[in-house]
Parts: structure tokens; sequence; C-alpha cells
């Protein structure tokens, strides 16, 4: 009866309940607000734009900015397409290949796991250069102009190394393991069976680092990709922003009777439109990574 009173003696009031809701609700709304923001810009028209400024109500709204950016669909299209297949494919593998590598690390009855492990953080410190990088995948490697230069260079990443080797280390009781090689389970087996499902939060976690670094990246195109039907969507609105920015520079419009068709082009606006393009299928996805995500993030903080 005591525990019980004091249960309820220390339960959340109401009001309180509700003052809590009250400021998460604000939160979400602050956090909210600068991308609808991004978003009434993209559909303003760029006079209005110059002349009022940013607004969450526009005076005149217009779609020319999407127009532009879809006057050609199948180059549009074909950029989403090498963007959603780098994301795919390099997630898999960048996953794949984070776990193959922390795994033995991560146990203490692999006799080369300190070697390893510094190898693996000496990389964060140092690196090669950028020179001798780029020798290596167009002079050796031979993926200049090739697809597969948009996925390899990102495969294996120090920092999630780092954070599912910690996982492993604190999450996988040796006990488990040893159990299942009494039973004749082989290493593969036990990483496949065992290891893999036990490591959701973990596998979650280091996907989303990935699929956002492969979904962002236009480096990687800049450097090695000559050919437009290899463009990423990163790079094909940084290209058509570059475009943008060259014809209504004031060199451009210098240009006899072209001011007036200059002028009309969207400048301001069509940064916020490709913002808009370029983060939309990434939000949607998140909600579906959020809670491992946390987990993830957090599992092996706190040690008894």
């Amino acid at each position: 009866m005591k525990a019980k009173s004091s249960f309820k003696s220390n339960s959340i009031s109401p009001v309180t309940n509700a003052i809590f809701n009250l400021l998460f609700i604000i939160y979400c709304v602050l956090c909210m607000a600068p991308l609808v923001l991004v978003f009434m810009v993209s559909i303003t028209s760029e006079n209005s734009l110059v002349t009022n400024g940013y607004s969450f109500f526009p005076t005149e709204i217009s779609f020319s900015t999407y127009k532009y950016l879809f006057m050609d669909t199948e180059k549009l299209l074909r950029a989403y397409g090498i963007t959603i297949g780098a994301c795919v494919i390099g997630t898999f593998f960048s996953v794949l290949l984070t776990m193959l590598y922390a795994y033995p690390i991560s146990r203490k009855s692999f006799k080369y796991r300190n070697f390893f492990s510094f190898f693996m953080f000496f990389t964060m410190l140092f690196q090669g250069g950028l020179v001798p990088w780029y020798i290596l995948y167009t002079k050796y490697l031979h993926l200049q102009n090739n697809p597969a230069v948009l996925v390899i260079p990102a495969l294996l990443n120090a920092f999630n190394v780092l954070i599912m080797k910690t996982f492993f280390s604190t999450n996988l009781p040796d006990s488990i393991l040893e159990s299942a090689r009494i039973d004749g389970a082989s290493e593969f087996r036990i990483f496949y069976s065992i290891v893999i499902p036990l490591s959701t939060p973990a596998i979650a976690t280091v996907g989303l680092f990935a699929t956002l670094a492969y979904w962002n990246d236009w480096y990687l195109c800049l450097l090695f990709i000559n050919d437009a039907k290899y463009y990423n969507l990163q790079y094909s609105m940084y290209k058509a922003l570059r475009s943008v920015e060259f014809l209504t520079s004031s060199h451009a419009v210098s240009i006899g009777n072209a001011t007036s068709e200059l002028a009309k082009l969207p400048a301001e606006t069509l940064r916020m439109a490709m913002a808009i393009l370029g983060i939309g299928p990434i939000v949607f996805a998140y909600p579906f990574f959020q809670k491992y995500f946390i987990k993830g993030l957090t599992i092996g903080a706190v040690k008894g």
C-alpha cells in the first residue's frame, strides 16, 4: 500500500503533462518552420521575392522554378535513378563491409584486434591526399566515367566501424557466441543467424549514415564523372544552379536583347526548389529509421 501511494505521489500531474506536450508541440513547429519557409519561397515568383523578401504567405505564387527544373524530365529522372541506385547498392555493401570489419575486432578472442582497430582509427587522423587518391581511381582502377565510382570510395567509413564495434562489444555476450560454437555452428553461421538479427539498431544507424552520405554526395561526381548521363541528382542540380547564376550575371545580361528573357529566369527561388527536390525522398525515409537510429546511438553509452 505504501509503495502504491508513493507511486501515485510521484506521478506526473495532468497540468505538468499538458505543459510538456505544449512545449514539444512548439518545438516541433519551430523545427518544421524552416522547411515550410523553404517550400513557400520555392513557389514564390521571383519578382515578388525580390520586392517583399522571404515570407510564409507569398503575395504571388508561381511554379516557374519547378517548370524550369522539370524542363528536361528525362534528365532529372535519370539523375534520380542514379542517386537512388547508388544509395541502395552503396548502403547495402557499406553496412555489410562495416559489420564484417567491426565484428572480428570486437571479439577478445581475435589475436590481432588491437592492430586492426588502430589501423582503422589511423585513417581518421591521416589520409593519403587527394592527388594519390584521384590517381588510384582513374589510372589504376579505371573508374573514370563509371557509375561504380559513385559507390566504391565511400563503402567503408572508420567512424561507422567504431560505432558498430562498440555495439558488438557491449551487446553480444561471448557466452551466446560460445554456446553456438559448441553446438557446431561455423563463424559465418553465427554471424548470419545470431549477430545480424541482434544488431538491428546498429545496422539501422550505420545504414542511415551511409544513405545520407550517398544521397548528398556531389563531390565524387564532380571529380570522376564527365559524361552527363551519369550525373547524380545533387550534381545535376548544382550544374543547373551554376548555369542560371551565369546567365543572370551582369556579364551575361549585358548581351543585347537577351536581357529581358534572362531576367525571367529564377535564381533565388531555384535554390529553394532544389533543396525541396533534394531532401524530399530522404525526409520520408527517415521516420522508418528513427526508432532504431536513436537506440543504436545510445546503446552502450551507460555501463554498469
